[in-house]
């Protein structure tokens, strides 16, 4: 069952945590996140999964940044978030996704239990100028049935910024 505005209201600072939270961005069943003010892209047009990849941090100035079609931009959201007892899940709004911006390429899926900033994996079907601090997705939270071991630790909790890949610890953590 996924929990209506209201009720995500009722939860923030005991089972969701958003900060900043502003009621403005609540809906009937989403708060919207916006996107801060920097994108990483990778350095090389060829990345290897079992290799760690190497970025550079772009800031979105005020007036805007023109992104380009057929790049992966990674960024993150503004609100950092702690969930307990629920599933979060990300997707992007429909008006960004209207403009063929897509915000998040696989990776909506959260765990009960995560903190930290959300990174989005952004990519643009035409040029498209965005800005920071654009409401670009939406959190919207699952109810979660049985016994669950919460997400404590792994490569992306608790994070302070955008997390390039970090597949590669997977395969240094691979039995021989």
């Amino acid at each position: 069952m996924i929990l209506s505005g209201k009720e995500i209201q009722k939860r923030i600072n005991s089972d969701i945590y958003i900060e900043p939270f502003t009621a403005a961005q609540l809906n009937p069943n989403s708060y919207n996140l916006r996107l801060h003010n920097e994108l990483m892209v990778y350095d090389a047009p060829q990345l290897d999964m079992k290799k760690e990849n190497t970025a550079t941090l772009i800031r979105i100035p005020d007036e805007g940044l023109l992104l380009e079609p057929g790049k992966l931009y990674l960024g993150r959201t503004h609100e950092y978030t702690r969930t307990h007892n629920l599933v979060p899940m990300l997707e992007g709004r429909s008006s960004v996704g209207r403009l063929g911006m897509f915000i998040h390429v696989t990776a909506g899926f959260g765990d009960v239990g995560f903190e930290g900033y959300w990174t989005l994996e952004i990519f643009v079907i035409q040029p498209l100028v965005i800005y920071p601090l654009v409401e670009v997705c939406q959190i919207y939270y699952h109810s979660l049935q049985g016994d669950y071991d919460a997400y404590t630790s792994g490569k992306y909790q608790k994070n302070n910024g955008i997390q390039p890949s970090m597949l590669f610890k997977d395969f240094e953590n691979e039995r021989v």
